[in-house]
């Protein structure tokens, strides 16, 4: 069995990412940094979800010792001048114990600030940078990211109850239902993440 860290100890996007490698192969064993508690946090420093997602894919690739993978998406919501951006995990200065509390207290901001908004001019994207880095070899350490891009908009108030994060308040284009609304399938076919873990999954399955 093949093993590939991910850069998360959210068990909503473990499950999710299990699902897309399983895609391509039943092989691959997906592991959140759950299994390793010694590893120190990572700051996202980077002013960009490209370079969030590479200092988190490198730093776990080389504590670990194992093929790592890390995501960093957001919320780029026109109207807010492409806020809350790279800061969309952290937008409501993470109120909150639980994960589920944390995206909560994001999406009530989100929605405050939108209240004056009228829905033709609520639109957003939700992007998402698949960065993957296996530094097993030192001599010759291994790096690719994807991007993926979902464009929508943002509804006045929450609906569904799948999904994570800013998916109740979100709804892709050409659909009539929010992101957790929608079937774990269909989300894996037109989110961002999986646009970009699709994109970058022939690269994973060559090299590890």
């Amino acid at each position: 069995m093949l093993k590939i860290v991910l850069a998360t100890k959210n068990i909503g996007k473990i499950v999710e990412f299990e699902r897309l490698l399983g895609q391509v192969s039943n092989s691959i064993q997906v592991l959140g940094l759950n299994e390793f508690p010694d590893m120190p946090e990572v700051a996202e420093s980077g002013t960009t979800l490209s370079e969030n997602a590479r200092l988190k894919a490198q730093a776990i690739a080389n504590f670990t010792k194992l093929p790592a993978l890390a995501d960093d998406s957001g919320l780029f919501i026109d109207a807010l001048n492409g806020d809350p951006g790279v800061f969309s995990a952290r937008w409501a200065n993470y109120q909150g114990e639980s994960s589920k509390e944390r995206d909560l207290a994001n999406i009530k901001k989100v929605l405050i600030q939108l209240e004056n908004t009228p829905v033709s001019d609520r639109s957003a994207s939700f992007k998402a940078v698949v960065a993957y880095c296996d530094s097993r070899n030192y001599a010759q350490v291994i790096e690719k990211e994807e991007l993926g891009v979902l464009k929508g908009e943002v509804l006045l108030e929450p609906v569904g109850d799948g999904g994570f994060g800013y998916d109740p308040i979100f709804k892709p284009t050409g659909f009539d239902k929010s992101l957790a609304q929608l079937p774990a399938g269909v989300k894996d076919e037109i989110s961002h993440r999986g646009i970009a873990v699709r994109a970058i999954l022939p690269f994973i399955k060559s090299h590890l």
